[in-house]
């Protein structure tokens, strides 16, 4: 529902048969859950440089403040920020009731989505905000965003790789599908070969999958030749008890390493997770 307020430091003008509010810029703060953190300043001062000859196409969404004056950004911190920048004094709004906060984030993941805004890592860190802060589940997360669940799954998974690597999908310097690639491999010393690579060649998606797949092929052989017959015997084991494929990685240094349950769906993952739960 749409309320105009036409309290002091706000005037309503009427375009189109519908109302907007005009709210002077310094009345309005930024909303506090946005997933957006990254805003390209050339393309800031072209959309200002638009706003100034033009105006804003399209109104703030925004909520009262319940406590003074003031409203808060749902959607839109773009135009904000390109219209102060552009020198307006206030911008025209819709205003909301206020919505609860994990629909101020929804409500500002869908704006920036639809405006294909945020950077792989900002969504990432809107995805799982939905998940771990206001308990979405990845399907519930997926139905607001219009994607599968396992792009949702992906998309997270985004951060687990290190910071460098995360910055530099965020300035664009490697995209989402270079990110999938390196978590193709495990082995932090070849992740990073991979992403040195990646930066230096300016390598195709295909082709750093195709690295990420050789390399990978490569490691494991060099584990298997390396592996003793008690380690290959424990895996053997593990593969009767999960009933799936399952891998011991040693490092010869410090002994440290990992192991890997293969799973190749969903019933098979749901079987790991119950035999783990029992032990």
């Amino acid at each position: 529902m749409l309320i105009p307020d036409e309290s002091e430091g706000a005037r309503t003008t009427a375009e189109g048969g519908a109302k907007r509010i005009a709210v002077p810029i310094d009345k309005i703060r930024p909303n506090r859950l946005q997933p957006r953190k990254y805003f390209d300043p050339e393309k800031l001062a072209a959309l200002a440089a638009s706003i100034k000859k033009h105006g804003i196409a399209q109104p703030l969404l925004v909520a009262k403040d319940g406590v003074d004056d003031r409203y808060e950004l749902i959607a839109g911190e773009r135009r904000l920020r390109a219209a102060e920048l552009a020198g307006l004094k206030e911008v025209d709004v819709v205003v909301r009731e206020s919505p609860h906060d994990e629909e101020r984030l929804g409500l500002a993941m869908i704006e920036n989505l639809q405006r294909d805004d945020l950077n792989p890592i900002e969504e990432a860190h809107g995805y799982l905000k939905l998940v771990e802060d206001y308990k979405y589940t990845q399907a519930q997360v997926a139905e607001l965003a219009g994607k599968s669940r396992s792009a949702i799954a992906n998309i997270i998974r985004l951060l687990d790789l290190p910071d460098e690597m995360q910055f530099a999908m965020q300035e664009g310097k490697i995209s989402e599908g270079h990110g999938r690639a390196l978590l193709m491999i495990k082995d932090p010393v070849e992740r990073k070969k991979l992403f040195t690579k990646m930066l230096d060649d300016s390598l195709s998606v295909r082709a750093s999958e195709s690295l990420a797949n050789e390399r990978n092929t490569a490691l494991r052989s060099r584990n298997s030749l390396a592996k003793s017959p008690d380690i290959r015997d424990l895996e053997s084991r593990l593969m009767r008890i999960f009933g799936t494929k399952v891998e011991i990685n040693v490092a010869k240094l410090n002994k440290k390493g990992f192991i890997s349950i293969h799973f190749y769906s969903i019933e098979e993952f749901e079987k790991v997770v119950n035999l783990l739960n029992k032990c």
